[in-house]
Parts: structure tokens; C-alpha cells; sequence
């Protein structure tokens, strides 16, 4: 017999380097010693039912044959997957990833083993990767058709019609019951037919991608959800079944569960012969004894649930993989076993520091094609799942184990690799000399924020703004979004991090769209243009105040112009609203566009480009701003309007379906990289810009100076009208925050209340019965919110319950509950346990939760009835209405994402204080940008505000290309070994993410590296808001 032919796998077809798989190795760490030898043959069950056929290594451990199976199925979730075989007993037993396979497959020509889903987390939106979760949708298929997951006709129902959904596609009647003649999912089938088409009737245009999230998050509600059954008795001989999930044990009789046993309570499990035996820890307020006794049929089935239940401890409840026991000298007690492989925690940080690549993959039984990220469009070439023999060694065994594990730390993509198979969609310029990276499959990661228009279908742009419709987002932040410049012959796509910067090639911003020959790159040509300017420090102040002014031009055009343009197209707003807003916005727009012409000139003249600069009556800019200033006046009583505006423009909304469908519509395009509110607010945000603009320039300036006096004249005008506008300012800020969390939050209809002020949001870890899980918390100054992030692709929050603040206290819990950085919050009805990631964040938490108990001390707070909305802790019940309702298929109301999500993702918190800082260290100007392994400099219009960096090509373009939000980030200056060899440069960098710098003088460096601490940190802070100035609107 001839050697079975080496056929490719469907990743490595697409031209994607081989994937390891989910290494549990460290960086620099060796594989377990494969020796070479005699190949085995080993026969493994798919979850689709397809069998595949590995040869390994005779004396290879349990770890090489799982990796084989994840290399060749291209998964990087891997950790949550086991392999399951019978033992000469003809008991199910999981594979021993440390122990040599052949010592645990006696016979492997006659023995199947199944690859399966062996760890169920507690909330599939932990499952980063779409084919993680199309594995774990196969395994619900499985336990349905298998008995093992029981629930009621309606839940199962509704189940097969998520499944029928991402196999077949949209309802069709006849096609429906074709397919289900032909399909057997579960027993007796035939009596639950109608109510299943009825059930996928609503399912209309739902990917199957989408499909397989539905169907998680209804299975994960049923109590069998990832529920294996082992038979025992109790104490009085009652036969019961015990089973072991991410919470802890569990006891069932029959399929009715009885009791828990949370891993929190329990001290030790252990096993003697056929008894199982958990030590819980001492509780005065339960009934149970100190230790439970369970009676199993066997000792090999006692051994078998207590090596689960170890393993589920130690990857639902550990941070990293247990060491294991030094070996005793003489005698030893007990069992050698330990888990061995990474935990989830180390799953989802390798998942989301990037270290894998995406590829493409074949559902088996699906009519739809499908790729990794929803966002992209599918390939051309059709690929298939190869049913060959995948053998995982070759000749030298040791050298491929190695490059096996080490791929999936390391795996880095090549502009060749993703470029061979285009979509559809794609056409390339001819003006484009190489292909942009990650064109063709789009991979969504977590590092930085995409532009608005990888959200939007790829249109030609009209010279007025249109409505474009979204693609559904993944859960994750891209790395970065770049965006065609008004044309189309370029599709909207999303770039990897693992693309750039460590790879030598094109990054994510050194695109065929950001590399135009008309953008500088020469090092030496920017140095001989340094020469040519002025060096004072004066000069490069009114230079701020020209490039703030050409970004605050932009964003008034956004109201006056475009706006506008698509307001007068729709019959949606009022007339009085109308000519409320534009009235009001006219005048500005008029009067700053005249300002900016005057600094401009001024600019010209004191960089030399006339004999004006000989005389020096031009290098100045006090008088300018005293004259503009004092013009300014006069349009105060345009600035007072903008209370009316925005609370006009929100009743409107809230009036009018049409009204806030049109200005949804209208933030998703590509000119609004900002909520809509947030243009509205900038008129007051300017003021304060100016005002430390003067500030800056009169400590800069000595008494003595010619610009002194008019520039302390345009300080002091400029400080009045700030001082009559600074409170009014505070209190639409906080209404603008109230209602940009409205958006953000699910089963909250009535946040936005007269009194309630906001204080702070950012990422926590609550403790319950299933562990620590992550929870997005909202303070105000009445009440506590905890939610989790939701289902649907706008990436909103859905609040899991509330706690009043008044009444509350508040102490700290780390050695009660041995969770570092804890704190115990104790409610009148309620208490929870939250923990902060660092010290830091839970000073910050502490801080401000006791500001607010303080405030809601003080105040009568909230009628009851205002939080009835808000549903109660952990009560998520399984409804039809609840489950059919979300979105499905491509959604026209994709939000950008916010900073809500930004702050999920970072695991980082922001507080009002720091929202008002923000607005007033914003800043525009070119930057020269670099990556890590790039060559060379590139020239870029940089605007930062709202804790993020824009990017454009020159200050004339409209919408950014990309954007970096930079909560989170780390603001540093490169050092020796990195060779920055030049002046003015700054770093910015997230785990293995770093960008480069370079301003073009101290005074902007050092302005650079102010504005985006303000967004890196935050600093300590007085109480921003007073209880006797409550928010009244």
C-alpha cells in the first residue's frame, strides 16, 4: 500500500500559513519530546461527522494529537475542545494531553476518537472566533439529536430554527419541509414541524454566523446546556447523577437539578475507591456538613468525574496553568494528575493581543458560504474541508512539533498570502503598485477603532452626503479601517494588527491610499522646510490656532452643510427645529471662516513670504485674537441657544420615529466620526480651546513684549464669556453623555432624568455563582448599573440589574474572597462583589462610588417607578418575542463604536471629569508617522479628540481615514535600542502595538504629548460635579 496522499488544508489553499493551532507553550518554550519512530495511525470523529485519520509519532503524548487536530481544522480557540475515547471498559474517557497516546489507546486501528467540546463557558460571547462558535453550534446540534439536552417543545423549536436558518438560509415553505423530511435532528421530529417553520419565518437575512450566535444564547439558558450525567447515590442510597460545569458541581435527579456547589464553597475534592468526596468551606448559614460523600459504580469512574471536575477548576477558576508537583524521593500519596493546558483566561488575552491570523472555513452542511468576519464579503473560490488523511509529522518530527506551537504565537501574514483570492467586490486602481493588506479576507481584532465607513457598503460618494447601509460587526474592535477618498475603486476594508508593524511590509496607514506621492515622506526635504520657518515659540501658538480652526471649520460644515444637505432631502424635522439649529449655526460658520482667512494671512506674513517680516509688525497674533474675540461677542446669543438645541433636537427624536431613524442614519455616515451631539456641542468647546491658547501665550510672553497687551485684553475677554457659558456648558455635556449611553444600553428606556448626572463607566469583574465575570458598570449619582455586552451587532450593553445608591455602603473584601482588588457594594435589597483589574482602577471606583453615595445621601433620589425598565439580576427569561426580535442579516443602524466599547474592551474606566478634560485638549496638525519595522516617515493630518486620533490624508478631506482610539495606550519616549534617531518624537503603544511620532517643533511635541496623556491616563481629580448644581434640563 502506497503512502496517503499530503492534501492541503482549506486554510492553507486560501494561501494562509499553516496554523498551529491554540499552543499551551510559552514564548520560548520546547513541545513535549516527540521521538521519532514508527507512525500510528489514529482515527478522529469530527464534530460535522466526518472522520479524519492523523499519524503520529508511536510514543507521542495526547497534546501532539490535539494540536494535529486544531492545525488541521485551522482553530485557535483549541483549549476548549477535547478529545473523547472509550477505555478497554467501554467508558467514555477524555485524552491525557501529558500522557503518550499509545499508553492510553490500546488498540487505536479499532477505536474512534471524538473531537468534542469539552469546557461550555459561561457566555458564548467569549468565544472570540467564528468557528469556535459554528463547533460549539455542531456540539448543541449533536446533544439534541443524542437526548443530552432536554428542554420543552417551544425552546427546542425555536433551536432547530436557528439550525435550519444557517443551513438552508431564508424561510421558504416548501424548501423548509424538504429539508426537514430529509433532516432528522431530533426524535419524533414530525410533531414539532410547524412551529419550527414557524419559528423561521423570523429569521429572515440572518447569516448563518448570526445563527449560530442565536442558537448559543438560548442553549446556554437551558440547565442541560454542556451537562454530561454520572450516575451515583448519595448517602441514603438515593440514586442521583452528578455532573461538573464553569460554576462548579452540580447534582441532578434525573434531568432536574437539585443542588450546587459553587468552586468558591468547595475547600478540596478528592476520591477514595467508589466515593467522591467534596470538602466545602465553613458557612454558619448552611445546613450541609463540613464534607459530602457520593458513591460512584467503580473506582475508574470515581478517578474519571474527579479528573474533570479538576480540569474545570482549573480552566474556569485559574489565570494561568497549574505548575506541576515536584516528583517525591520515596513514596508518593495520591494522584500525579493536573490540567494541563491554558486556561480561558489565557485563551481570550492570546485571542486578543492577535497572535493568530483568520482564515476562511466550509460549513458542512450550510448552502451559505461563510468566512471568519462578518464584515467581509465571501471569496470566489469555493473551498471544501479536506477528508483526506492529515498526517501531522513528517520525517523530521522534533523540528515540525516545534514549528507546530510556535506558529500559533508567531504566525505573521504576508501581503502575497492574503491578496491571492479576491472578492467579488474588490477592484483594484490602476494607479495601485501593490495590493492593500487584508483586502480580501477582512479580520476584525481588538486593538483600534475602524473609521465610520467600514461600517457602510462600499458606494461612490456624491459631492452631498448619503445614507449608506452596515454590515454586521463582529465583536471585537478592528485593528484599523481604511477608507477609499471619494471614489470607488477601492472597497471599504479592515486591517489585522498582525499585518503590521512587525511584519516588513505595507502597515495598515502605508496603504495605496495613504501613499500618494503629494504626501512628504523625505527626511530631508521636511528638514529643509523646519529651516525655513520661525523657531519662536509664539509662532508655532498661532499655528495651533490656525490647525484647530481649520478642524472646527470641519466640524461646523458638518451641521451647516451636510446636515443640512440631508435634511432638506427628508421630511423628517419641524420647521421650528429647522430654523432653530441652522439659524443659530449660520452665523458661526460665517464669522469663523473669516477668522480663519485673517490667522492664515497673518501666518504667511510672519513666516517671511513678504518683506513684512523685516519690519516685525506681523510676528504677532494678540491683536488678531483680541479683534476676533471681541467680534465673537456679538454671537453669544447664538452660543446660549445651544441648551435649547440639543434638548429640542432629543424631544424631536423622541417624538418622532422618522426623525430618529434619519439621524441614525445620518451618524453612520462617513463625514460624522462623531455622535451628532458632540457637533452640536462644539461651539462651546472652542471658547475653552481659545482661552488656553491666550493663557499659554501671555505666561510665554514678557510684560515688555509688543504682543503682550493684546494678547492679556483677549485673555480677559475670552475668560468672561467661558465663565458665562462654562456652567451651561457642564450641564449639556451631561445631558449629551445621558443620552449617548441611552444608545448604548439595552433594558434602560428612562435613563435620561431630570437630577441624574453621570459619573463614571469603565470595566469590572463581578462576582457570582459562575465566577468572576466581566460586567460594563454605569455610576450615576443615584444609582449603580451592571451590564454585559449584548447581542446585537451595534455593540450595546444589556443591563443585568441596578442598585440604588441610597442606603448603600461600600468596603473593601480582598481577604474574605481572595479575589485581589475586591470591593463588597451592600445594597438596601442587594449586595455584589465587583474587583477592579488593577489598584488603580479600584481607587478610582472607590472614589467616585463614594462621592455618589454621598451625593444620593443627600438627596431624596428617583421615585421608585423610574427604574422599573431595568430587569432584575440575573433573571434572563427564555421568551420567542425576546430571542426573534434581534437583528439579523445586514443592519442599517450599525453605531460607530463608542467609547463604552473601547473601555469593555481595554478594561479601563472614564470618568465625567475625564470627558471634560477631553474637550478641552483637543488638537490638530501634521504628524510624521512611523511603525515599528517600517521604512521611512509618513506626512498625515492628525486630528485627536474624544480619547482617539483621526487620521487624514490633508486637512482639506472630509471624513478620516482611520482612526486609534487610545484609551488604554501607553504614551512613552522611544528609547536607545529602538534607533529614532530624530527630534520631537513620541511612542505609542498597546501590548505589541507600537507607533511612532514626530512633530515638528518642541512647542508641538510637547502639546502632542500633553493632550494624548490627558487620554492615556487619568489623573486624580476633584468631585467635577456639585449636588447643589444638579443637572437641571
Amino acid at each position: 500500500m502506497g503512502e496517503t496522499e499530503q492534501r492541503p488544508t482549506a486554510g492553507s489553499r486560501l494561501g494562509a500559513q499553516e496554523n498551529a493551532g491554540i499552543s499551551t507553550l510559552e514564548h520560548g518554550q520546547k513541545p513535549p519530546m516527540t521521538p521519532p519512530g514508527k507512525l500510528v495511525s489514529i482515527k478522529i470523529q469530527m464534530l460535522d461527522d466526518t472522520q479524519e485519520t492523523f499519524d503520529i509519532p508511536q510514543r507521542a503524548p495526547g497534546k501532539v494529537l490535539h494540536d494535529a487536530v486544531c492545525n488541521h481544522l485551522n482553530l485557535v480557540e483549541g483549549d476548549y475542545f477535547g478529545l473523547e475515547f472509550p477505555d478497554h471498559k467501554k467508558m467514555m474517557v477524555w485524552l491525557d494531553l501529558l500522557k503518550p497516546v499509545m499508553k492510553q489507546i490500546r488498540r487505536p486501528k479499532h477505536v474512534v476518537v471524538k473531537f468534542v467540546v469539552k469546557f461550555f463557558p459561561p457566555d458564548h460571547a467569549q468565544l472570540q472566533e467564528e468557528l469556535t462558535r459554528y463547533l460549539f453550534a455542531l456540539q448543541v446540534k449533536q446533544d439534541l439529536a443524542q437526548g443530552r439536552l432536554t428542554c420543552n417543545d417551544t425552546s427546542t423549536a425555536l433551536l432547530l430554527s436557528h439550525i435550519v436558518q444557517s443551513e438552508i438560509g431564508d424561510f421558504d415553505e416548501t424548501i423548509d419541509r424538504e429539508h426537514l423530511a430529509k433532516n432528522k435532528y431530533i426524535p419524533h421530529q414530525e410533531a414539532l414541524e410547524d412551529k419550527i417553520m414557524e419559528f423561521h419565518r423570523n429569521h429572515m437575512g440572518q447569516t448563518p454566523a448570526e445563527s449560530d450566535f442565536q442558537l448559543l444564547e438560548i442553549a446556554r439558558r437551558l440547565e442541560m446546556y454542556g451537562i454530561r450525567l454520572h450516575p451515583a447515590k448519595d448517602r441514603e442510597g438515593t440514586k442521583i447523577n452528578l455532573a461538573v460545569a464553569n460554576t462548579g458541581i452540580l447534582v441532578f435527579q434525573g434531568h432536574t437539578k437539585i443542588n450546587a456547589f459553587n468552586w468558591a464553597k468547595v475547600r478540596k475534592l478528592s476520591f477514595k475507591r467508589k466515593r467522591f468526596l467534596i470538602k466545602l468551606r465553613p458557612d454558619v448559614n448552611s445546613s450541609f456538613q463540613d464534607t459530602l460523600e457520593f458513591l460512584m459504580a467503580s473506582r475508574d469512574f470515581c478517578k474519571s468525574f474527579w479528573k474533570i471536575c479538576v480540569e474545570h477548576h482549573a480552566f474556569f477558576r485559574l489565570f494561568e496553568e497549574p505548575k506541576p508537583k515536584p516528583k517525591p524521593v520515596l513514596f508518593s500519596r495520591g494522584s500525579s494528575f493536573r490540567f494541563s493546558g491554558r486556561t480561558q483566561k489565557q485563551v481570550l488575552d492570546y485571542v486578543k493581543e492577535g497572535g493568530h491570523k483568520k482564515v476562511q472555513f466550509e460549513r458542512k452542511h450550510s448552502k451559505i458560504h461563510s468566512i471568519r468576519s462578518l464584515t467581509a464579503q465571501p471569496s470566489e473560490q469555493h473551498t471544501e474541508v479536506p477528508k483526506q488523511s492529515a498526517r501531522a509529522y513528517g520525517d523530521n518530527n522534533d523540528a515540525a512539533a516545534v514549528q507546530s506551537c510556535r506558529q500559533g504565537k508567531e504566525l505573521k501574514a504576508s501581503t502575497e498570502d492574503t491578496g491571492q483570492h479576491k472578492s467579488p467586490s474588490l477592484k483594484k486602481s490602476p494607479k495601485e503598485g501593490r495590493k492593500v493588506d487584508g483586502a480580501v479576507v477582512s479580520t476584525v481584532e481588538e486593538e483600534e477603532e475602524p473609521a465610520k465607513d467600514r461600517m457602510q457598503q462600499n458606494r461612490p460618494q456624491s459631492q452631498q452626503p448619503s445614507t449608506a447601509g452596515s454590515l454586521t460587526g463582529s465583536p471585537h474592535l478592528s485593528e484599523l479601517s481604511i477608507n477609499s477618498q471619494g471614489g470607488p475603486s477601492v472597497a471599504n476594508m479592515t486591517l489585522s494588527p498582525n499585518l503590521s508593524p512587525d511584519a516588513k511590509q505595507s502597515s495598515p496607514l502605508v496603504s495605496p491610499l495613504l501613499n500618494d506621492p503629494s504626501c512628504i515622506r523625505a527626511d530631508d526635504e521636511e528638514e529643509v522646510k523646519r529651516k525655513r520657518f520661525p523657531t519662536e515659540k509664539a509662532y508655532f501658538m498661532a499655528k495651533e490656532v490656525a490647525t484647530t480652526e481649520r478642524t472646527y471649520l470641519k466640524d461646523l460644515e458638518v451641521i451647516t452643510s451636510w446636515f443640512q444637505s440631508a435634511v432638506s432631502k427628508e421630511d423628517c424635522m419641524p420647521e421650528t427645529l429647522k430654523n432653530l439649529i441652522f439659524s443659530n449655526f449660520e452665523p458661526l460658520h460665517k464669522f469663523h471662516t473669516g477668522f480663519l482667512k485673517e490667522i492664515e494671512q497673518r501666518l504667511v506674513l510672519w513666516e517671511g513670504r513678504s518683506n513684512a517680516q523685516i519690519k516685525g509688525d506681523y510676528q504677532r497674533i494678540g491683536d488678531v485674537m483680541l479683534k476676533n474675540i471681541q467680534s465673537m461677542k456679538q454671537l453669544t446669543v447664538h452660543l446660549r441657544k445651544h441648551n435649547e438645541i440639543l434638548m429640542e433636537l432629543e424631544n424631536g427624536i423622541k417624538n418622532s420615529r422618522k426623525l430618529e431613524t434619519f439621524c441614525r442614519d445620518f451618524e453612520l455616515q462617513k463625514v460624522c466620526y462623531l455622535p451628532l451631539n458632540t457637533f452640536l456641542l462644539r461651539p462651546l468647546h472652542r471658547l475653552m480651546h481659545y482661552k488656553q491658547i491666550m493663557e499659554r501665550l501671555c505666561k510665554h510672553y514678557p510684560p515688555s513684549h509688543i504682543d503682550f497687551r493684546d494678547s492679556r485684553a483677549a485673555l480677559a475677554e475670552i475668560s468672561e464669556m467661558v465663565a458665562q457659558l462654562h456652567g451651561n456648558m457642564i450641564k449639556m455635556e451631561n445631558f449629551q453623555k445621558l443620552h449617548e449611553l441611552k444608545k448604548d444600553l439595552i433594558g434602560m428606556d428612562n435613563l435620561v432624568i431630570p437630577g441624574r448626572e453621570f459619573i463614571r463607566l469603565g470595566s469590572l469583574s463581578k462576582l457570582s455563582g459562575k465566577g468572576l465575570q466581566q460586567r460594563m458598570f454605569f455610576l450615576f449619582n443615584d444609582i449603580l448599573l451592571y451590564t454585559s455586552r449584548g447581542l446585537t451587532a451595534s455593540n450595546q450593553f444589556k443591563v443585568h440589574g441596578h442598585l440604588p445608591l441610597y442606603g448603600m455602603t461600600m468596603e473593601e473584601s480582598e481577604e474574605e474572597w481572595g479575589v485581589p482588588h475586591c470591593l463588597t457594594l451592600r445594597g438596601q435589597h442587594q449586595s455584589i462583589v465587583v474587583a477592579a483589574s488593577t489598584r488603580a482602577e479600584m481607587d478610582k471606583w472607590t472614589e467616585d462610588i463614594q462621592m455618589a453615595i454621598d451625593l444620593a445621601e443627600k438627596s431624596s433620589g428617583p421615585a421608585p417607578e423610574l427604574l422599573a425598565s431595568s430587569p432584575p439580576d440575573n433573571k434572563d427569561p427564555l421568551s420567542v418575542s425576546d430571542c426573534s426580535s434581534l437583528p439579523a442579516g445586514l443592519i442599517s443602524d450599525q453605531r460607530p463604536v463608542s467609547i463604552s466599547y473601547v473601555c469593555w474592551y481595554r478594561m479601563q474606566s472614564l470618568s465625567f471629569y475625564d470627558i471634560l478634560q477631553s474637550n478641552e485638549n483637543q488638537l490638530s496638525g501634521n504628524l510624521l508617522r512611523k511603525f515599528k519595522n517600517s521604512n521611512g516617515w509618513q506626512k498625515l493630518w492628525v486630528v485627536f479628540t474624544n480619547f482617539c486620533m483621526f487620521f487624514y490624508k490633508s486637512h482639506q478631506d472630509n471624513h478620516p481615514l482611520a482612526s486609534l482610539p487610545l484609551l488604554g495606550y501607553s504614551l512613552t519616549l522611544p528609547s536607545e535600542s529602538e534607533n529614532i534617531h530624530k527630534d520631537y518624537v513620541f511612542k505609542l503603544h498597546f501590548k505589541s502595538h507600537v507607533y511612532y511620532f514626530r512633530a515638528e517643533s518642541e512647542y508641538t511635541f510637547e502639546r502632542w504629548m500633553e493632550v494624548i496623556r490627558s487620554a492615556t491616563s487619568s489623573a486624580s481629580r476633584p468631585r467635577a460635579l456639585s449636588h447643589k448644581e444638579p443637572h437641571a434640563y
